[in-house]
């Protein structure tokens, strides 16, 4: 190619190219790449999702350390990187997160963090433990079965001190676990014939 004026188009391929795909995580695998890998995004049009994939893929993305303000309401909720758009306003006002266009939203937003539903997590099972031994086995076991449902779940976060959720949670028993039940309320009335003679 010439420094002639006017004579600044390439021609032919690249001189040299790549046998394998770049990497992100090849040589580096601290966690803040491990972070970037499983960043989720949510509440952007395909546009904005895959600028910040290719920023992802070529290791250009670079994560928020403190929440950015949001345009339209002017708080501190943004909490992912490029973003201008906190999650609760973009779905209000129908919009994409990152910028700010009425478009087709590719995948919805979650309102959590994979931060704040570990932390959730974290506190159901330390909650899970506070509870008595025949109650934890009785949830442990109706989950097994799959007789919970999201909503006694969800109760069971509520409602971990009450014995009201695990009264409900005996109408899921089987019948087998109806001698068990009556032994449990006092009626034990074979057991009393069996003492008398």
């Amino acid at each position: 190619m010439s420094s002639q004026k006017g004579n600044v188009r390439k021609t032919g391929s690249q001189k040299y190219q790549n046998k394998q795909a770049f990497k992100n995580s090849l040589h580096d695998t601290t966690p803040r790449v491990k972070l970037m890998n499983n960043v989720k995004l949510g509440g952007v049009c395909k546009r904005c999702k895959d600028i910040i994939d290719w920023k992802i893929k070529y290791k250009k993305y670079k994560p928020l350390t403190v929440p950015k303000k949001c345009t339209k309401c002017l708080e501190k909720k943004i909490k992912q990187a490029y973003y201008t758009i906190c999650i609760q306003c973009a779905k209000e006002k129908n919009v994409c997160a990152k910028c700010g266009e009425k478009t087709e939203i590719v995948e919805e937003a979650e309102l959590m963090s994979a931060a704040e539903q570990m932390s959730n997590e974290a506190q159901f099972e330390a909650e899970l433990k506070l509870l008595p031994e025949r109650k934890r086995r009785t949830f442990f076991r109706l989950q097994q079965q799959g007789k919970l449902t999201k909503e006694l779940l969800e109760e069971a976060k509520g409602l971990a001190e009450d014995d009201e959720f695990f009264n409900d949670l005996d109408d899921f028993s089987i019948g087998d676990d109806d001698d068990c039940r009556k032994l449990d309320e006092g009626e034990d009335s074979d057991v009393s014939d069996l003492d008398e003679k």
